[in-house]
């Protein structure tokens, strides 16, 4: 009989597994276990790296401050290593084996994507940190990350504002830049632009030979840029020995920031422009602290960007709403995390929405030369985000249930 009884209770054990229940016993003997998931080798590591870094000084800064409903965030550290397969793999993971409460990280899309099935079969909570193409609602997911409203199409309007009507459209091969593109495309016919050229590599790819001729040819008014990661490097090399410089025809960048800048040399970039609701160069008192705490733990040659505030804010926001819930459950969480009203961060104030996206300020920047970004416009205020682009997919909006 109670050989019987604890097969029962195994049984049950799995069972609560599998609904993601685990994850909250390990917040039962004074800590709290949470994933960090990013890629810390291949062609992604380049971004990822630093949105791990950054994850963590604000887990230290919770810590610092008590924890979380009195425990002490043990944070689990995993690589995706560039692949989406991988991402998915290390998901599971950190839900079942580490039995953690909720996961911050991911970058491309394609990992997300890879990811987002695992945490609702197992009813857990990703953190997205990343500008992503929209089209996409779960509720297993915090997008904290902008929306093509927060990013790419207020990029668009300062291009037409400034008489770049002929757009190229550039990109690494995988599901933001095509969906991006779809969505620019939409609205740059609209406004009465010219798409005058459309071309992708694979992620990681570094011959842009013939795109360079490409565009010579095209003689747009300006490249928006989806390249991710490593690809930056070579488009911009080979860019500048084709003697196309910024002056002559800009490139807008969607990835590229002051981590990307600092990694290529800043020279190289020089002049170009880029898309984001983050700069280092944001003059604000929390802004201040955050570059302060930061360098403080990582140098101080380190720089900051757009990427890493938010995987820093998520941490932040998620430990606000579990105090706010009272709970580590996913569910209690993430309404608690749309309950909580405007927070003052590093990029200005910020809160979720209902649809689990975050309100946020869009910023157009330029590469200077030390590799700092000088702001040459912002929205009026934070944008409410809007996963689904009117546009290119009319009739779709998201419920978030």
């Amino acid at each position: 009989m109670r050989s019987l009884l604890n097969r029962y209770v195994k049984l049950a054990v799995l069972c609560l597994c599998g609904l993601g229940v685990c994850g909250a016993s390990s917040a039962q003997n004074g800590t709290v276990k949470v994933g960090v998931l990013h890629s810390l080798s291949g062609t992604m590591a380049i971004s990822e790296v630093t949105v791990k870094n950054a994850t963590l000084l604000a887990i230290d800064q919770v810590n610092a401050s008590g924890g979380v409903l009195g425990k002490k965030i043990v944070p689990v550290i995993e690589d995706g290593a560039s692949d989406p397969a991988i991402f998915s793999q290390k998901a599971q993971k950190l839900i079942q084996q580490d039995r953690v409460v909720t996961v911050f990280g991911g970058w491309t899309s394609a990992s997300r994507k890879a990811m987002l099935p695992v945490f609702e079969r197992f009813h857990s909570l990703l953190w997205y940190p990343v500008q992503f193409e929209g089209n996409e609602c779960s509720s297993n997911i915090m997008y904290s990350g902008a929306q093509p409203n927060q990013q790419i199409l207020p990029a668009l309007d300062w291009a037409f504002e400034k008489g770049k009507k002929r757009i190229f459209l550039l990109g690494s091969d995988y599901v933001f830049p095509r969906t991006a593109n779809l969505i620019l495309k939409k609205h740059i016919v609209q406004g009465g632009g010219t798409v005058v050229g459309e071309e992708y590599v694979p992620l990681g790819g570094t011959d842009f030979s013939s795109i360079i001729t490409k565009i010579e040819i095209a003689k747009p008014d300006a490249v928006f840029s989806t390249l991710n990661g490593d690809s930056n490097v070579s488009f911009f090399k080979q860019l500048a020995a084709a003697g196309i410089t910024q002056a002559r025809m800009p490139v807008m960048s969607f990835s590229i920031a002051e981590q990307e800048a600092k990694s290529m040399g800043p020279s190289l970039v020089n002049g170009s422009f880029a898309a984001w609701n983050y700069f280092q160069s944001l003059n604000n008192p929390d802004n201040k602290k955050f570059i302060a705490a930061y360098k403080s733990k990582y140098g101080k040659d380190a720089v900051l960007d757009d990427p890493m505030v938010h995987g820093y804010v998520d941490v932040l926001i998620w430990a606000a709403a579990v105090k706010k819930a009272g709970s580590f459950d996913p569910n209690a969480v993430r309404k608690a995390a749309t309950e909580l009203g405007w927070t003052d961060s590093p990029m200005g104030q910020v809160k979720f929405a209902d649809n689990q996206s975050l309100y946020q300020t869009a910023y157009v920047g330029q590469l200077q030369p030390d590799g700092q970004f000088k702001v040459l416009w912002q929205s009026k205020g934070a944008l409410r985000p809007e996963p689904y682009d009117a546009l290119a997919f009319p009739g779709k909006r998201c419920v978030v249930k």
